[in-house]
């Protein structure tokens, strides 16, 4: 990030430290947002705490794959480089097809994802685009794919809390971590 440079890790509260080196350990680096957010320490709790609250959330029908397909296809539409590349390989991981982030990215419409799934983006494309058009239509042509007025809230929330974080990764220039690029695109070398 050029534009606000991310503290050091030693210089963080140890909550933050700890979640972060924890990341580090898992993923084999530190993922840009958690320093680039960690500037502000009240706000970078108050981010994952409701990023985790819809992201590793075990209830409903969404999958952990159908969730960072939400993220990838509305952050294209945001133009958010930053999440399109960091979801985008977690899609990729999660889904365990390696063109599918790309495809979802540029044009879910013709990626190779399921009626269910396309269904899904839909509908969290009018939120991420024209929220304010979504009307009792747009919930009914979910039910018929399994999706309850539950994972209908989560497919909205997750796309509105991107929305938010897809400007605060495009305004303060916050990139990709190289490691990113080819996570699961090639097998992961042991």
């Amino acid at each position: 990030m050029d534009r606000y440079p991310a503290p050091e890790i030693k210089d963080l509260p140890e909550d933050i430290q700890a979640r972060i080196l924890e990341v580090q350990d898992k993923a084999g680096f530190v993922p840009n947002v958690f320093l680039g957010l960690a500037r502000r320490p009240a706000e970078w709790r108050a981010f994952f705490a409701y990023h985790d609250a819809l992201m590793l959330k075990e209830e409903g029908s969404l999958t952990k794959g159908d969730r960072e397909m939400i993220v990838t296809a509305t952050s294209a539409a945001n133009n958010c480089l930053y999440c399109v590349v960091a979801h985008g390989a977690i899609l990729r991981i999660y889904e365990k097809k390696p063109l599918v982030a790309d495809q979802v990215a540029v044009n879910y419409r013709k990626a190779d994802i399921t009626p269910r799934q396309r269904a899904m983006l839909d509908f969290a494309m009018k939120v991420c685009l024209r929220s304010h058009e979504v009307d009792d239509a747009d919930f009914e042509a979910l039910h018929p794919f399994g999706f309850t007025d539950e994972d209908i809230w989560d497919i909205a929330a997750i796309t509105a809390f991107f929305g938010m974080s897809n400007r605060l990764a495009s305004f303060s220039n916050m990139q990709p971590n190289r490691e990113f690029y080819l996570m699961g695109r090639v097998p992961k070398q042991r």
